[in-house]
């Protein structure tokens, strides 16, 4: 329950999407996601139970599951489980929830379920649908009534040389089937969680009872922000009401299945709001646009009227003086060719100028990129190194530090001294049973170790981040190890601002 509680403590890994500042709205996260597709299943009706598995996405490569999938009259059975899930958390504070998918060969979504996440981060669901051709997939949210999938997929099916039934393939790229565009209002309120040490020693039901008010507490908000309030008042005002008395409720400690009641129906009410608004907004838009439309036809026709007006006039007077005015016409009609072919080269030219600027662009990324993946081939020679959006991140395990990081380091600053728009951000962390203090010095000895290496001092920083960040369990001596490091977090124009792994990519069947 550990690392389920990671969800309240805002346990943070990948950071794509962050709340924004106090009343301004913003997208909870986004994930670009280019050509990517998912293979459905037929399951022949009532030839008995067969297997499927599932496989993790770039998003969680780790994890992994199967599902025993049987089609019987009229239903379809599926009995999943999943293994190695870490805490939603990790895609951003807001998702505090997994919820399986089925996705049908013509692209539609349905939820068929939360995912509850154990202590051993497994989780196993058992549900029926009346879907009978369909692909599974696996989602972060922010809470369990959603009605559209967010961009955060975790896991797909895999189809296995014995699985009984006929391939189809998604027709509608599930990449591109409609999203939840779940926004919010951050205010302060909204980010306050209650203290982690303290959340770990409530018993499981307490704890349920805590995670489902907060998933109210999230649809909610998301509803609000998406104009319920306005659009449809009475469903939200009643979201609203559910909400608060599960507050309360958790509050005054009273029965958790209580608790749990209400703010399930508290979410799944913001939901229907959400919808409900979502579809009114697009209505309104609509009819502003049709009264838009016939205001413009009207100027059209007016404005067309009195042009012929002014015609029928300009040819009476035309009429009168055609001899007088028949060379200034030529001359008129000349130099507007000769002004149009003269736009015509500007347009090219900036054309031109634009598609040069773009190449250039792109030649400087394809640069970063190349260079970015060759010193991240360097490093990885020298110390344990990966590739995140902060950068490239080197880890020096606290065993490390204490023999003697010398040669190693010297090898380092070797290769950042050779390209001086790099900068390094030396953290250090410790375990459940470290000081700050502690933190500061491991930082401090392996800046000083690069600053002798010839590194300039402004371009190598160092922090102690203390025990908040760890990698590990501190419940076994080699978690407590592991979490005591030192992470040097390498940045800077000449690498990019981009992972290499953050690009279009196809999954494989």
């Amino acid at each position: 329950m550990n690392r389920l509680l990671s969800v309240l403590a805002g346990t943070v890994l990948m950071t794509l999407g962050a709340f924004a500042a106090p009343q301004e709205t913003a997208p909870i996260y986004h994930v670009t996601v280019v050509s990517r597709t998912l293979q459905a299943v037929n399951y022949e009706h009532m030839t008995g139970p067969t297997d499927i598995g599932f496989q993790g996405t770039i998003l969680m490569p780790q994890a992994k599951g199967d599902a025993t999938i049987d089609s019987k009259r009229g239903r379809t059975v599926i009995d999943a489980r999943f293994d190695h899930l870490d805490a939603p958390a990790r895609f951003g504070n807001e998702y505090l929830t997994y919820v399986l998918w089925a996705i049908t060969p013509e692209g539609r979504a349905k939820n068929l379920g939360e995912l509850v996440v154990s202590s051993s981060n497994k989780a196993k669901i058992e549900v029926t649908t009346d879907l009978q051709a369909l692909g599974l997939m696996v989602t972060a949210e922010p809470y369990y009534a959603v009605t559209t999938p967010s961009d955060v997929v975790v896991l797909e099916n895999v189809i296995l040389p014995e699985t009984i039934g006929k391939r189809e393939v998604v027709t509608a790229k599930y990449d591109l089937l409609p999203r939840g565009q779940y926004t919010m209002t951050v205010q302060n309120a909204m980010t306050t969680r209650p203290p982690y040490e303290e959340s770990r020693k409530l018993p499981y039901d307490r704890y349920e009872a805590l995670l489902e008010v907060y998933q109210a507490q999230n649809a909610v908000q998301i509803a609000q922000a998406v104009g319920a309030d306005h659009y449809a008042p009475d469903t939200f005002q009643k979201a609203q009401s559910l909400l608060i008395e599960a507050q309360q409720m958790q509050a005054s400690r009273q029965d958790t299945h209580v608790i749990v009641s209400e703010a399930r129906e508290a979410a799944q009410m913001a939901e229907d709001a959400r919808t409900i608004a979502g579809r009114r907004a697009t209505e309104e838009r609509l009819t502003q646009q049709q009264q838009e439309t016939a205001a413009e036809r009207q100027a059209r026709l007016q404005a067309e009227a009195q042009a012929q007006e002014a015609t029928a006039a300009a040819n009476a007077a035309h009429q009168q003086a055609a001899d007088e005015h028949a060379n200034a016409q030529q001359a008129q009609a000349e130099a507007a060719q000769a002004q149009a072919m003269a736009d015509q080269t500007q347009k090219e030219a900036q054309a031109a100028a634009a598609e040069a600027i773009a190449a250039k662009q792109a030649q400087s990324i394809a640069a970063q990129k190349q260079f970015r993946a060759e010193l991240l081939a360097q490093l990885n020679g020298i110390l344990p190194t990966r590739d995140t959006p902060r950068g490239l991140l080197v880890t020096v395990s606290d065993a490390q530090i204490d023999r003697g990081l010398a040669d190693r380091l010297q090898r380092v600053a070797t290769f950042m001294a050779a390209h001086p728009g790099l900068t390094l951000r030396v953290e250090g962390y410790t375990d459940d049973r470290g000081t700050d203090s502690e933190c500061e010095r491991r930082a401090q000895v392996v800046r000083e170790q690069l600053l002798a290496n010839g590194l300039p001092p402004d371009s190598v920083t160092a922090i102690g981040i203390g025990r908040d960040r760890p990698i590990a369990s501190n419940a076994t001596p080699m978690g407590r190890e592991q979490n005591r490091r030192v992470e040097i977090v390498i940045s800077g124009d000449p690498i990019g601002n981009m992972a290499l792994w953050d690009r279009a990519y196809t999954i494989g069947q």
